[in-house]
């Protein structure tokens, strides 16, 4: 059975979705020497069960990036079930590293660290994965050598996920301290869902509220240059007044300001945990809801299988539905295509 029980998701059950292709497996986990990383770099990989059968030849990759909330765990390797099941369980294999800035890592974030690992290192690890794909595959018996799509690969990322998936995808950040620029896009990389990511700094930083600039000095994100195709998908109630003066608009601007080709998924009453994403009833989910999850899931589903499967029309036919139920579960734009 698919999670959210369909019995309790609403107007998202008439969304179309791709038919499961049976059960998953979750290998947890991958550990990548890194001898230049403050700690080893530790992937999970969730897959199609079909897979260790031999059914599936080649699984397009879906790196995805967590954020940083307050568990110790949903912000790492170990959260993010909800999706990373539900993509697997469609014919993706999916990558989750833990990246420097999780609590479960257990390193201090005091400013001379704090650029490096919520900026930095979170796209490297991102590329570093791409780099030993082989590595990977070794490491699950049960996945086999060749099995991981080197020509369709996609990141998706939540918060500050989001950020990561932006710079893999073009976006360039520049700290408005020194001037220096991370440019830190990976060509590797098709295509992305940003979720509930950060807009611009703003002119001499008027987008980020007080909080905001002590937390994160660094914070200069760019979008023109954000060229590789995205779905932003943003909250229509997820203020951030932690980080910006903006309202919940803000998490719209990495559509607005990038070159198309977008897509945009506005969440119809949608906070910042899009209904659960980061885990079956996690208590830092202010907006939990199984329709709004499940919405998620089918949408973003769609939207990655027309990127990575040519002629695929998932995607436009969800568009189309989600006409038809605007009023329950949000609203679609699109630009550049």
């Amino acid at each position: 059975m698919d999670f959210p029980n369909p019995a309790l998701i609403g107007d998202a059950a008439k969304l179309p979705t791709s038919p499961s292709v049976g059960p998953v497996i979750s290998y947890d986990a991958v550990v990548l020497p890194c001898p230049d990383r403050a700690l080893d770099l530790e992937v999970k990989v969730t897959f199609p069960a079909a897979a260790a059968a031999g059914a599936e030849k080649k699984l397009p990759v879906i790196l995805l990036s967590h954020g940083h909330g307050p568990s110790n765990y949903l912000s790492s390797q170990q959260g993010y079930v909800p999706v990373a099941r539900f993509w697997a369980s469609r014919g993706f294999a999916v990558l989750q590293p833990t990246h420097l800035s999780s609590r479960n890592a257990a390193l201090p974030l005091d400013p001379a660290t704090m650029r490096h690992n919520w900026l930095d290192s979170r796209a490297r690890d991102m590329s570093r994965v791409l780099d030993r794909l082989g590595e990977l595959e070794a490491g699950v018996p049960a996945l086999g050598s060749g099995r991981l799509d080197r020509d369709r690969v996609a990141v998706a990322g939540h918060s500050l996920g989001g950020f990561t998936a932006a710079l893999l995808l073009g976006a360039v950040n520049t700290d408005p301290r020194d001037g220096a620029a991370s440019r830190l896009a990976d060509p590797r990389v098709k295509a992305g869902i940003l979720i509930g990511t950060g807009g611009s700094a703003g002119a001499d930083g008027a987008n980020l509220s007080d909080s905001g600039r002590r937390m994160v000095p660094f914070y200069g994100t760019e979008f023109a240059e954000m060229r590789a195709p995205a779905l932003v998908v943003w909250g229509e109630d997820d203020v951030s007044q932690h980080l910006t003066t903006r309202g919940a608009d803000w998490h719209r601007e990495p559509y607005e300001l990038a070159p198309g080709p977008k897509d945009a998924f506005m969440v119809k009453g949608g906070l910042h945990g899009f209904g659960g994403i980061s885990g079956w009833d996690a208590k830092e989910c202010q907006d939990e809801s199984p329709e709004r999850l499940a919405a998620f899931q089918r949408l973003t589903t769609a939207w990655l299988r027309s990127q990575l499967y040519e002629g695929d029309q998932s995607w436009k036919e969800t568009v189309e539905a989600v006409k038809g139920f605007e009023s329950s579960l949000g609203k679609i734009e699109s630009k550049g295509y």
